[in-house]
């Protein structure tokens, strides 16, 4: 039997109905992971009944600048703020690849590990979004999964007309309609906690030296601190 990329069976997902699973795969560069990042994840996972948060630091992003610290460092210090917390699950199958980390990739290796069937969501944040019509090919994203959109407060504002275009008439107004097909629609959503912690101000307070506590997990800022990552040299 093959596996996952977390040595899990692939594909195999105990939902306890009879239903499809439902896999969520939250990108980003994770540089470094923080309260924020983790507290959405386990959120989304409450919030759409979802079976397994695949999370996936970037090796190499394409529409930002390189992260400073290793991707391999990345994924560990991702691991340890996991730790063991239920449906959530450091994933490295980006680093394993050789090239800039698309998405559609992702997806395209996701959708192959769990079948035709899986409801299968890729999460991004509001300001992602929006600049969702310059990516590589995203008409193919909606092909291999659903998009679940964490709104922020300004949400509101107008969209860029490309992205109008793009989304056309997929958005729907709750995961039950969001989950009546493997992929395709578009779902906006309010997490119960909008925690504003920024990578980069977490950056800038360890390049400075300034107190980051209550911003990572423990395990994360000891790592950190060890290995004296992100100081300015």
């Amino acid at each position: 039997m093959s596996r996952t990329h977390t040595g899990v069976p692939a594909g195999r997902v105990d939902t306890g109905v009879s239903r499809p699973p439902r896999i969520a795969m939250l990108g980003g560069t994770f540089d470094p992971v923080h309260l924020g990042h983790l507290r959405s994840a386990v959120e989304l996972h409450e919030c759409l009944m979802l079976d397994r948060v695949h999370m996936v630091p970037a090796s190499m992003p394409p529409l930002r600048d390189e992260p400073s610290v290793p991707p391999e460092e990345r994924l560990t210090l991702l691991r340890l703020g996991i730790g063991q917390t239920p449906g959530l699950m450091a994933d490295a199958r980006e680093l394993e690849r050789d090239g800039p980390s698309y998405s559609a990739d992702t997806l395209a290796s996701l959708r192959d590990e769990y079948g035709a069937e899986a409801r299968l969501v890729m999460v991004l944040g509001h300001d992602a979004f929006l600049r969702l019509a310059d990516w590589r090919t995203p008409e193919r994203l909606f092909e291999l999964a659903h998009l679940v959109v964490i709104d922020r407060p300004d949400h509101d504002a107008p969209l860029p007309a490309a992205l109008l275009e793009l989304i056309g008439q997929r958005e729907v107004d709750c995961d039950e309609s969001l989950f009546q097909e493997p992929a395709g629609r578009l779902l906006r959503l309010a997490l119960p906690t909008q925690m504003a912690i920024s990578a980069t101000e977490v950056r800038r307070r360890l390049a400075t030296g300034s107190s980051i506590r209550y911003l990572l997990p423990e395990a994360v800022e000891a790592r950190i601190d060890k290995r004296a990552l992100y100081r300015r040299h």
